[in-house]
């Protein structure tokens, strides 16, 4: 006789049933089970209101986080009740709200970024371009397949963006010869994963099912691949995932160093500035590294 699942498990699953972002899956199950490592191990059908208060004034008081961190333990343990454990907990009063800041966005003169974008190579210098002309989230930006980008209308179809809803954005003229130039070299990594018994990628839910050759076709494979193929059985066959964050938040944070840049700059920094008007930064930027065939006339164009 099998024992039932525990209880992370059914939240895990649960959230994938309701198609959650992996992201929000990770955040919820941590919120969850500090939840209950706060309170001994107590199980969460023996408390109730009360003890979700104190835990989220807990938050507050003792770990002096933000408004938005102490809103989002709260919606994983509502989750937990509502969704998991079909419980309602009733109104929950007495609660000691995490300070809103009041902070300002940091924000990069065209100077900078062009300083910033000297100091990158491909492919980080193709994603600051992106996140920076084309409005891109670092994750929306690394989830990129090679179907997405419509050179001839210069256009990027981003899927399930935030909220999971698609959208259709701008893919700047000034980046099309270097990204094109990094796709061939992208495309040149998957004939050889293909020639080597490999090739594959992760497809989003039922899609592997569906078309079951299409984990190896080149539309389907992501613009920014990890260098590394990854082999954890919990996804499955060997398959070549996308760049992970952390890569391309440390190239930035190593960059905007070498630029001699005194301002905190992230990936995220870059989509203050996501307007029609960054194209004479990217023309320049990219004007001052060795002109390559065609290239000059590509961004001239632009």
């Amino acid at each position: 006789m099998t024992s039932p699942p525990k209880l992370l498990d059914r939240v895990r699953t649960t959230i994938r049933t309701r198609h959650y972002s992996r992201r929000t899956e990770q955040a919820y199950v941590g919120w969850i089970r500090r939840f209950i490592l706060f309170h001994q191990k107590r199980h969460p059908s023996e408390m109730g209101a009360s003890e979700i208060g104190v835990y989220l004034s807990w938050l507050a008081e003792s770990q002096h986080v933000s408004a938005s961190t102490q809103n989002q333990a709260l919606s994983a343990v509502m989750f937990l009740y509502r969704d998991v454990l079909g419980i309602d907990v009733g109104r929950i009063t007495g609660v000691t709200a995490a300070k809103v800041p009041h902070r300002l966005p940091v924000v990069l003169t065209r100077a900078e970024v062009s300083r910033l974008l000297q100091e990158l190579t491909d492919p980080f210098w193709s994603i600051a371009a992106l996140l920076y002309g084309a409005g891109l989230r670092l994750n929306e930006c690394l989830g990129l397949r090679v179907k997405d980008l419509d050179f001839e209308r210069s256009q990027i179809a981003v899927r399930r963006g935030k909220g999971g809803k698609d959208r259709v954005t701008l893919l700047p003229r000034a980046v099309h010869v270097r990204l094109s130039e990094h796709l061939e070299r992208v495309r040149e990594m998957h004939t050889r994963d293909l020639k080597s018994g490999f090739g594959r990628v992760m497809l989003p839910e039922a899609l592997a099912r569906k078309y079951p050759n299409a984990d190896r076709e080149w539309r389907w494979q992501f613009v920014f691949p990890a260098a590394r193929i990854c082999r954890d059985p919990k996804w499955g066959p060997p398959s070549r995932f996308h760049l992970h964050e952390s890569a391309v938040q440390r190239a930035i944070a190593g960059a905007a160093r070498r630029a001699h840049l005194t301002k905190c700059v992230g990936p995220h920094t870059l989509r203050h500035h996501a307007d029609c008007l960054i194209m004479p930064t990217l023309r320049w930027a990219v004007s001052t590294r060795a002109p390559q065939p065609d290239e000059t006339d590509a961004v001239n164009a632009a």
